[in-house]
């Protein structure tokens, strides 16, 4: 059973899992993956349902918040105690173009629409899903100040900066971070430079190869890279000492150094 406290300390989980594209299966591996003994459990994007091939149509998977995967997601944080996040699709305002979410549930309660839809490398995202409404989401988990974004989000720094600027301390990253060329570099480079300048940690789960290109992290306010999976399935924990943060910010305040 959650607890509410407040603490030092934060020990985080990623569980770098490939999701299916039967929904029923990859419900019963949110129980089957998550660990005991976290305080947060981050699933990647899409965990719901994968997108499939590139450009299908992927209407027919959106669930609202109350469906049975974010039921689901709810009942195993209950019985690990945890806060668990994971991606999915619900309805959006065009039915044909519903919203790629994450959802929170736990000892938080929580939910993100994509902004930054994936309109790169080739793909068009923005065909089959709507963009969520522009607007920092920042909840608190034993008195830590999380932030969230999903995958192509973090190569647009100014949504990251916003989420620090409402109070966020962690960010929490889950992707489906498509392989190939140059795509393992830009994640790590981005999601350090992503900690760095906003002198935050940051909790980065992508999906497995060979579709995508895993390596999973975590990373400190000062850039240096607490744990990381290579491309294959893997859980992932790290501990995230709320004074390391805030020595950080003393040796490096950037933040209160800005000129706008």
């Amino acid at each position: 059973m959650w607890q509410s406290r407040t603490v030092v300390s934060l020990r985080v989980a990623l569980v770098q899992e490939a999701s299916g594209l039967e929904p029923e299966a990859n419900r019963a591996s949110l129980d089957r993956l998550a660990p005991s003994g976290s305080d947060l459990v981050v699933f990647p994007e899409a965990f719901a349902r994968d997108f499939g091939e590139a450009g299908s149509d992927i209407s027919a998977y959106a669930e609202p918040l109350d469906g049975p995967f974010a039921t689901e997601v709810g009942r195993v944080a209950q019985d690990r105690g945890a806060t668990v996040v994971a991606g999915m699709f619900e309805p959006g305002d065009e039915p044909a173009r519903p919203f790629n979410t994450l959802v929170v549930r736990g000892g938080a309660t929580a939910s993100y629409r994509k902004i930054h839809l994936y309109d790169s490398f080739g793909y068009r995202e923005s065909d089959r899903l709507s963009a969520g409404p522009i607007a920092p989401v920042v909840f608190d988990l034993h008195g830590f100040g999380v932030g969230l974004m999903t995958c192509y989000d973090l190569r647009f720094p100014e949504l990251a900066r916003a989420l620090v600027d409402a109070g966020a301390e962690v960010l929490v990253v889950p992707s489906a971070w498509v392989a190939g060329p140059h795509k393992v570099d830009h994640w790590r480079t981005l999601v350090r430079a992503r900690a760095i300048e906003n002198t935050a940690f940051v909790v980065a789960v992508g999906q497995p190869g060979p579709r995508y290109s895993g390596h999973s992290l975590v990373v400190d306010p000062l850039g240096e890279v607490l744990v990381e999976a290579d491309e294959d399935a893997a859980v992932l924990t790290a501990v995230l000492e709320h004074p390391v943060l805030e020595r950080a910010r003393r040796t490096n305040p950037s933040l209160t150094n800005r000129r706008l």
